[in-house]
């Protein structure tokens, strides 16, 4: 979505439980789910742990569904969810993409905006669950550094690109969600 800015910080969340559980998971769990690497060429150097997902066919009549790591994520990242959209968004509107994504070292996911119905109308919010000082996230062409411990919410309509030129991999938990008067109105 169009938010007006590059980046919007939330401030501190509490991620501390979710990003235990995701260290904690064996490494063959991230390669469980390919669909995102396979079918968005800039994701091509992450590997994801999708619990929630749309790909946005029959835009605004889309299908949402849970994903493999529905069950390994859901009791810390729901709570942790339903509290930053307490917070900061109005009520009512649905989660559409939930999921951690891990650029490996030295990756990079390429320029590009996102260019489906759903990501105009959704707020797309980051939280970090590890990153190191060589990990650059560009918006619109400026740099910015992601802090573990706390929230952002990107303007997916902007050109956006992240390189991780660091020796460890870079973990976000991402979410989509669309507030209910994003939804078109149905025929």
């Amino acid at each position: 979505m169009d938010i007006g800015v590059p980046l919007r910080e939330l401030g501190e969340i509490d991620s501390v439980a979710l990003r235990e559980v995701i260290l904690g998971l064996d490494d063959g769990v991230w390669l469980e789910n390919r669909f995102r690497q396979k079918a968005y060429d800039v994701h091509t150097q992450t590997n994801s742990l999708v619990m929630l997902f749309t790909d946005g066919q029959g835009w605004p009549d889309i299908e949402i569904s849970r994903e493999s790591a529905w069950d390994l994520l859901q009791n810390e990242a729901m709570p942790l969810m339903d509290s930053i959209l307490k917070e900061f968004y109005p009520p009512g509107g649905t989660i559409v993409r939930a999921m951690a994504a891990k650029l490996l070292a030295g990756g990079i996911i390429k320029p590009h905006s996102d260019t489906h119905p759903s990501f105009h109308a959704g707020h797309r919010i980051h939280i970090p669950i590890t990153t190191n000082s060589r990990v650059r996230f560009m918006i619109d062409g400026q740099p910015y550094h992601f802090e573990v411990g706390k929230g952002y919410e990107i303007n997916n309509q902007k050109t956006h690109s992240v390189m991780n030129k660091g020796k460890e991999d870079r973990i976000t938990f991402i979410f989509d969600y669309i507030p209910r008067d994003k939804f078109p109105p149905r025929q």
